[in-house]
């Protein structure tokens, strides 16, 4: 998979405005193929964020999230510089994360 994670982070007074873009193909599993066959479901279970290393946003998500999905969120008490880390499971193991530092 390429990047699986494109973020930024923006402030507004002290809280961060936090926008990302998850690059996952959300299979929900009902979806035919080309033969007719079902695609087999693949989708992102757990989503997490962190500030500064303190987890502030947990999302549990299923089959029923479009594909690439995007999420934003806000963090009260953040300063410029202060490290954003994001993370996600899907229900195959696979993995992925991403981190930004806030910008003013």
């Amino acid at each position: 998979m390429a990047e699986s994670i494109k973020i930024r982070a923006t402030l507004q007074g002290d809280v961060a405005d936090v926008r990302m873009l998850v690059n996952h193909p959300m299979e929900t599993g009902q979806r035919k193929n080309e033969r007719g066959e079902l695609v087999a479901p693949h989708f992102i279970t757990v989503i997490t964020a962190a500030h500064n290393g303190r987890t502030v946003m947990e999302a549990h998500w299923s089959q029923g999230v479009a594909r690439n999905p995007p999420l934003g969120f806000r963090v009260r008490g953040a300063k410029v510089g202060d490290k954003i880390a994001v993370s996600w499971i899907d229900n195959k193991g696979a993995s992925g994360s991403a981190e930004t530092a806030v910008g003013g």
